[in-house]
């Protein structure tokens, strides 16, 4: 005879690679409202800002900035040309700056400036001392980096007296979430410009991508980025080694092989944008006022 009253089968623990609570909150509907606002957003004294994207080799630069313009205009687009990345070595040789188109035409006051990767050895890649003369905007769009040399200030390319425009008004680091802890050579090198930034008083973020390849709870669901503990790892391993605040810190997930939106990507994609803007527009008050 069975048993008058069975036991129910206890729960499973959660898994130790999701947490219990978000180590962020947010609001996965807010698309529209960030949408609109910048949409409507004008900068200080109607100046263009100018974004300046940095980071190792096969991060995702190029990808970050048309993921972007894909959530901005609601449709697949190739604003920045990509490449599946080849194992140390940049598909980006020359500066480039890129426009955000709006969906109802016209531009974006702001701009993306996409550079060649740092590399972990010396031989290979952007010299750490371009990158900080393009923070100074002393280097002209088209210009082809030699991996080998910095730019020198006799070049055809080289700004001596840069507008306030061709300067840099936000500083972003592309880490790829997956091997940011691998990566201690380029580390080094992305102190190096950190420094010379603060020395500047350029705001410094960091997008965090790829964070699909470092947590299956994320890869199954984006909306639990802020219940991985993985991504919370990486994102404080980031912050320690850069010395970037953690709300300065921002994983997302670029649009790769979708073709149609997804509202997970475009929110976690415009919370980052809507902030990188408002450190730059920041900055160039900041600057006005002194």
């Amino acid at each position: 005879m069975g048993k008058l009253f069975s036991k129910s089968s206890p729960q499973p623990p959660p898994s130790s690679a999701e947490l219990n609570k978000p180590w962020r909150k947010v609001t996965w509907r807010e698309k529209n409202v960030i949408l609109t606002n910048l949409e409507g957003f004008t900068s200080t004294d109607n100046k263009v800002l100018r974004i300046l994207l940095y980071g190792p080799t096969g991060t995702g630069k190029s990808c970050f900035v048309n993921s972007v313009q894909k959530v901005l205009l609601g449709r697949n687009v190739i604003s920045a040309q990509e490449q599946t990345a080849r194992a140390g070595q940049s598909f980006t040789v020359k500066i480039k700056t890129h426009k955000m188109k709006k969906q109802r035409g016209g531009l974006f006051p702001f701009v993306f400036t996409d550079i060649m990767g740092l590399e972990e050895n010396s031989l290979g890649g952007i010299q750490t001392e371009d990158i900080v003369n393009i923070l100074k905007g002393h280097i002209s769009d088209g210009y082809d980096f030699n991996p080998m040399r910095p730019i020198t200030a006799d070049h055809p390319s080289y700004k001596a007296e840069p507008n306030p425009e061709d300067k840099v008004h936000c500083l972003v680091c592309i880490l790829p979430a997956d091997s940011v802890s691998r990566m201690n050579d380029v580390f080094a090198k992305m102190n190096t410009i950190r420094k010379k930034a603060v020395e500047l008083d350029i705001p410094h973020a960091i997008v965090l991508t790829k964070v699909d390849q470092a947590c299956e709870v994320v890869n199954q669901n984006l909306q639990k980025i802020y219940l991985s503990r993985t991504i919370k790892e990486k994102v404080e391993e980031c912050s320690n080694k850069l010395g970037i605040p953690l709300n300065n810190i921002y994983p997302v997930q670029n649009y790769h092989t979708e073709i149609s939106p997804d509202e997970a990507t475009d929110n976690l994609l415009l919370m980052a944008l809507n902030d990188i803007v408002n450190f730059a527009n920041d900055h160039v008050e900041d600057r006005d006022d002194e």
